[in-house]
């Protein structure tokens, strides 16, 4: 803005919320936290390497493609750093966890990526990046959101794992809602069809710093947010060691002073009521429940949806034609489908397919039976 005018998506920015260029909320040039070197990136990028290879499987059973997944890298970074990376516009898939872990979870792929995909899966070219492709994109990267929890749940550390469902957006970068202070950011280096392209995840700092504990990680790192801070276990821990049982002091160790006259003659001596050297009992709050008896939080929360209504399709079939074949539509233009006679048809709802069914009459109506529900990989491969 130095020519005094605004640029779009700068007031995109501004709309949205965001930071621009580096600045925090106060106006001040964004700087790395100083919990950044709490993230064991060491760890997380093992962990990252351990899961590209069902990632690129994933990848070439739904687009039939050659797809190969580098080696990925893991880095902690703030929000600047990240927009440094990305291209001017990008496609950003928020996969926030919902249950084990709290925090930010995304994913972020160039628009050309994203049309290479969609292009692929759909078997169309120059793909429109619409709200069907958004949908394909969803699908696509879920497929390795749940790759990553059920690794991190065979370690039996962060068990009930669970994201929210994937939602995609075309945006300006300017735009982009990274995780606040720092936060892990992975980069996948992908190759589709011999087209380069980087996939970008973005790991909230604290959600990151479990991850990193549950898979062995982090054993002298404190949580970020927390450095410095001791646990409950770690008070215990360093208090027992200093006083043995009895009120001594450990053999061997130098004796304490205050003011120069040495403590090991004053056994009795209490400070707050607690004799000095005891293990403090160190206990979590228990908060009672505000609604006894009442639903999840979870349960809760989708019970506030069971009133809204979805639009609900069944689709016979499809197909394509030029507008010359078009335009000379009559009355008696007989339209032949892409589905055979007997073929079970598409249910939708909100226009994504959901299940597959049979035609069936109630009462001079017409009805559909459901036969099969769909697994997430058939979702993607009837979105068309």
């Amino acid at each position: 803005m130095s020519d005094g005018v605004i640029s779009q998506d700068e007031i995109d920015a501004l709309l949205s919320g965001v930071p621009m260029d580096g600045l925090n909320a106060s106006g001040q040039v964004a700087s790395a936290s100083p919990s950044m070197t709490n993230i064991d990136t060491e760890t997380l990028a093992k962990f990252a390497g351990d899961t590209k290879d069902s990632f690129a499987e994933n990848l070439k059973q739904m687009t039939g493609a050659e797809v190969t997944v580098g080696t990925p890298t893991v880095e902690s970074a703030v929000r600047d750093q990240l927009l440094a990376k990305l291209p001017e516009m990008v496609i950003v898939t928020q996969a926030d966890y919902s249950a084990g872990l709290k925090g930010d979870h995304l994913y972020i792929i160039s628009t050309e990526c994203a049309q290479k995909l969609v292009g692929l899966i759909n078997k169309e070219e120059n793909a429109a990046l619409d709200d069907m492709a958004l949908s394909v994109v969803n699908e696509t990267l879920s497929t390795h959101t749940n790759d990553e929890l059920t690794a991190i749940d065979k370690t039996g550390k962060l068990p009930g794992l669970a994201c929210n469902p994937a939602e995609s957006i075309n945006v300006p970068k300017a735009m982009v809602r990274a995780p606040q202070n720092t936060f892990a950011l992975f980069t996948f280096p992908i190759t589709i069809d011999g087209s380069v392209y980087t996939m970008w995840e973005a790991i909230s700092g604290e959600a990151a710093w479990q991850i990193g504990m549950a898979l062995g990680g982090n054993s002298a790192m404190p949580m970020p947010g927390n450095a410095g801070a001791l646990n409950a276990a770690d008070m215990a821990s360093l208090a027992g060691a200093a006083a043995p049982m009895g009120g001594g002091v450990p053999q061997g160790a130098p004796a304490m002073s205050m003011g120069g006259m040495p403590m090991q003659g004053m056994p009795n001596m209490q400070m707050g009521g607690m004799p000095m050297g005891a293990a403090p009992n160190v206990q979590a709050v228990q908060y009672p429940s505000l609604m006894g008896g009442g639903m999840g939080g979870d349960q809760g929360n989708i019970g506030l949806l069971m009133d809204v209504f979805m639009e609900m399709t069944v689709e016979l079939g499809r197909t394509k034609k030029p507008i010359k074949e078009i335009l000379g539509f009559g009355e008696g233009t007989i339209i032949e489908l892409d589905k055979l006679a007997g073929e079970p048809v598409d249910i939708l709802v909100n226009h994504k397919p959901i299940a597959k069914g049979e035609v069936v009459v109630i009462d001079e109506n017409f009805g559909v039976r459901i036969t099969e529900i769909l697994s997430p990989q058939e979702r993607v491969s009837e979105l068309r």
